[in-house]
């Protein structure tokens, strides 16, 4: 699998863009059960006629998504770091630095959330979150594309928070994806887009610090020509007990999310319940009429 990923990471982005798009519809095609988790997440979300609308990007996007990371993980870093052709929101992030905090980025799976860490890893040290892969294969290739200078990986375990916790008390930054499902006992069940997930609670945590929380995510321009990345500050500070933050966070996620649906991974099973979890709470009685 690490020669397949060599071998495309040497065609042009556009072409692979092209055979992701293809990959996107055989995967619709072929999987049900990934079919079900995107209408049921597009329709929450958006409505049923917005999944409508939007279905047959989002089908192309995902697979476009997988193709482009032989690109964004093997060649290198110039060359990676170069798609990045425009850059919007760049001020937050000095200002941040001027203030002498660190800087905690939240990039949901939206767009290439691949290439963020790496843009951001030329400007200043940074230490991102994952959650080690059960195939070993995969974990070599993350290895080789996720660690490069100045960007360093912390495993989601309790060694790896407290490297995300050092590199903060340092005045550096760190990132994660959001929104990503937790293990037993890493979250608790918020609400995202109307409906409860169990949401991770790290992310809250960190911002506990004082850092300068930052969202940013790297819009997919169409053509293979590279990509916007984008940065935000919240629309509201995340502020106030753990859950208040977290629930915060996970509406700030939205708040991205809408502002490019198309390019969100509906597929992700966002909603599923951790082995071992408690019961999402039950929904409101509906309201008793006269």
């Amino acid at each position: 699998m690490i020669r397949v990923f060599r071998l495309l990471s040497c065609l042009p982005l556009v072409w692979l863009h092209r055979l992701g798009a293809a990959g996107g519809w055989l995967s619709w095609l072929f999987s049900p059960t990934y079919r079900y988790h995107m209408r049921e997440n597009m329709r929450l979300a958006l409505g049923e006629s917005g999944e409508k609308r939007a279905r047959a990007a989002v089908i192309a996007h995902a697979g476009r998504q997988f193709l482009e990371l032989p690109k964004i993980w093997l060649r290198p870093l110039d060359e990676v770091v170069g798609r990045a052709v425009k850059v919007s929101g760049w001020e937050l992030a000095e200002a941040a630095t001027r203030a002498g905090k660190g800087i905690l980025y939240l990039t949901p799976h939206l767009g290439c959330f691949e290439i963020t860490a790496q843009y951001l890893s030329t400007r200043a040290p940074i230490t991102v979150l994952y959650r080690p892969p059960k195939r070993p294969w995969l974990q070599t290739l993350i290895e080789m594309g996720r660690v490069r200078p100045q960007l360093s990986i912390a495993s989601a375990d309790l060694s790896g928070v407290r490297l995300l916790l050092k590199a903060l008390k340092r005045g550096e930054t760190v990132g994660m994806l959001p929104d990503q499902a937790p293990k037993r006992g890493e979250g608790r069940w918020l609400d995202f887009f109307g409906r409860p997930a169990y949401t991770m609670t790290l992310a809250a945590r960190l911002s506990e610090t004082g850092a300068a929380v930052l969202m940013i995510w790297a819009e997919r321009l169409p053509g293979g020509a590279g990509y916007h990345v984008r940065l935000q500050a919240p629309s509201q500070p995340i502020e106030g007990t753990l859950d208040e933050r977290a629930q915060r966070i996970n509406h700030e996620i939205e708040r991205l999310i809408l502002q490019c649906p198309e390019q969100y991974l509906w597929g992700y099973n966002r909603y599923k319940r951790p082995r071992g979890a408690e019961l999402p709470p039950s929904p409101p009685p509906p309201p008793e009429r006269d």
